[in-house]
């Protein structure tokens, strides 16, 4: 059983909620639906495993300082899949909630 990663809420006003990931090696987000539009910037490299609903994974290896960006609607859970720790910062952009 994996132990859950740490998050730490950096801001959050109307607009946006940003918060910073920090994950040991082998740590996880746990399972969980974004519900708004978001962007992930990498603090470190990060060597992600991405579980999904319908239980296929897929790897995604970010460099340091790189950023992607994903609609609301993800359901997923991160792993770290590397021996080193890894952070990234999520920007939640809060006005692009769906219907």
């Amino acid at each position: 059983m994996r132990t859950t990663c740490s998050s730490k809420l950096l801001a959050e006003d109307e607009k946006v909620r940003v918060t910073r990931f920090d994950f040991e090696p082998d740590q996880e987000t746990g399972w969980h639906v974004h519900q708004y539009d978001y962007v992930i910037i990498a603090v470190t490299e990060c060597c992600m495993l991405l579980q999904n609903p319908d239980g296929t994974q897929t790897s995604s290896k970010v460099s340091a300082g790189s950023a992607y960006s994903r609609d609301s609607g993800v359901h997923h859970n991160v792993i770290n899949a590397s021996e080193q720790k890894m952070s990234f910062i999520e920007i939640e952009l809060k006005n692009s909630i769906r219907s």
